[in-house]
């Protein structure tokens, strides 16, 4: 009786051993793989390269070369997660940002993500942002912003909805990372050590890794579970006012001589990063 005891016990724990597994290896399978079972494809986009530089001018930390170490590192993670990597260049050579889309577009089971820093004249800006196009892009844009604003030192500036080439000409979900200001002496620093550069991939990693876990913005309800993130407020930057049309003349420059003074610092941030985006 003893022994027979003995045996079922050994036989439950096997199947334990066996179920935890086996549950293991089904939630690996379904965060690297697609809606069909197939592993998933990351495309990684490191911005700029060869003769593009990137950033401003004057610029000391060439930004070409932060994006390509950070997408390298997140191509080392996600390839030892199962997924199935894609990089638009792996080297210090130029893709013009119709090549890349073109990449991007050739694989139907797959995701866009494309590694920037940011740049303005402003030395004090800083932060961490991400941008998205179609409404597909929002859960991704959501998920990676939220590991990546949350794990890194710097202020949170959104997730951002932005027509960028990259992003509107993708057929798949497609996100751009904004991961700092090289132009702020204090985030600059932080970029040049590899050790943050490690950590920003790994904040991305997670973020692709968990990008089906995010609560819809879009009237859908979902159940909340430990794993669940939050769909991250972000900004329509999409949309052009048409209201100074209907403004007199008197108010017209009234209102350009108030937003010269109190709005100049960012609007010399948003030109540099859509000149810095589109190439």
């Amino acid at each position: 009786m003893r022994r027979n005891s003995f045996q079922i016990g050994l036989s439950a724990a096997g199947l334990l051993i066996s179920f935890l597994t086996t549950s293991s290896y089904a939630a690996k399978s379904s965060r690297s793989s697609g809606d069909d079972g197939s592993p998933l494809t990351v495309v990684i986009d490191a911005g700029h390269g060869g003769h593009d530089r990137g950033g401003i001018p004057g610029q000391r930390v060439a930004e070409k070369d932060m994006n390509l170490d950070v997408a390298l590192r997140l191509r080392n993670i996600l390839s030892a997660n199962g997924y199935n990597v894609v990089m638009t260049r792996s080297s210090d050579v130029f893709v013009p940002l119709g090549g890349r889309v073109a990449i991007a577009n050739s694989y139907r089971n797959a995701i866009f993500v494309c590694i920037h820093f940011n740049a303005t004249p402003r030395s004090g800006a800083s932060g961490i942002e991400t941008y998205f196009y179609s409404r597909e892009s929002l859960p991704l844009a959501s998920a990676i912003h939220y590991y990546v604003a949350g794990g890194a030192p710097s202020e949170n500036r959104g997730v951002r909805r932005r027509g960028y080439f990259v992003l509107r000409r993708t057929n798949i979900p497609a996100v751009l990372v904004e991961c700092g200001f090289l132009t702020n002496p204090t985030e600059a620093a932080y970029a040049q050590s590899a050790s943050y550069r490690q950590r920003l991939a790994e904040e991305i990693a997670a973020g692709v890794r968990r990008r089906n876990t995010v609560g819809s913005g879009f009237g859908t309800t979902r159940v909340a579970t430990s794993e669940s993130i939050p769909l991250q407020p972000y900004m329509d930057q999409t949309n052009v006012s048409s209201s100074k049309k209907s403004r007199t003349k008197h108010s017209h420059k009234k209102s350009a001589r108030k937003k010269k003074s109190s709005s100049k610092k960012s609007d010399s941030e948003a030109s540099a990063a859509s000149r810095n985006r589109e190439g």
